[in-house]
């Protein structure tokens, strides 16, 4: 009787596994984006982050998709873009981060802001406040409040925002591979899940992309 209690409970945990596990379904475990929105990495495979600092959840992700982002292939490459919800408080953060980026900060200071934030309650969408606290991690105070104040900021915003509402994202952190296909905890459940789509929405799209370039083109008959 042991042995049959045995074996049902672990073909049970098989069973959990394995549906854990299974191929991601559009409608259930992601979204797929229609119509499908460029990406900006060529011929490689795109991986977006949206996410804001003042997002509680997006800071407990952060450590992991740090770490996931390290194993990712060559062909794929990452991205994060901040997103604003119509929020000013929002809008400032996105403009640090654009700021941090076009002077070559970001990825030293990102985990930093997050930790400000959510950890020592520094109030960083306060714009003296933001600028102090940026001066004191050893960024070039001048260079970040020009990059912050430039004339392309309200582009790079803009253009944030408009991609958010294409790709359908209605909360954070919501993840867009290649344009095509997003994934969100709302779908996911949990942060390691939603990484776990992602790994097999990613394996998809570079094989369908090796498929296309391994398709011979048809040649022209003329008459």
């Amino acid at each position: 009787m042991r042995i049959m209690q045995t074996f049902i409970a672990a073909l049970g945990l098989f069973l959990f596994v394995a549906a854990a596990q299974a191929a991601p379904q559009a409608g259930k475990d992601y979204l797929a984006i229609n119509p499908a929105q460029p990406t900006d990495t060529g011929n490689k495979v795109e991986v977006v982050e949206v996410f804001s600092y003042m997002c509680s959840h997006c800071h407990e992700f952060e450590p992991k998709i740090s770490a996931w982002v390290k194993q990712l292939p060559a062909d794929t490459q990452f991205r994060r873009m901040p997103v604003v919800f119509g929020r000013s408080s929002w809008e400032m953060l996105a403009r640090t981060y654009y700021g941090l980026e076009a002077i070559g900060e970001i990825e030293r200071i990102h985990p930093k802001i997050f930790a400000a934030i959510h950890e020592d309650n520094v109030i960083l969408q306060q714009k003296d406040v933001l600028f102090d606290w940026i001066a004191k991690q050893g960024v070039d105070r001048k260079k970040f409040a020009s990059a912050y104040d430039s004339f392309s900021m309200g582009g790079k915003i803009q253009r944030s925002n408009q991609r958010a509402q294409s790709y359908g994202i209605n909360g954070v952190p919501s993840m867009v591979v290649d344009g095509k296909y997003m994934v969100s905890t709302t779908q996911a459940g949990n942060y390691e899940n939603m990484l776990r789509i992602v790994d097999e929405l990613v394996k998809q799209v570079r094989a369908g992309k090796k498929a296309a370039a391994g398709t011979p083109r048809q040649k022209t008959v003329r008459n």
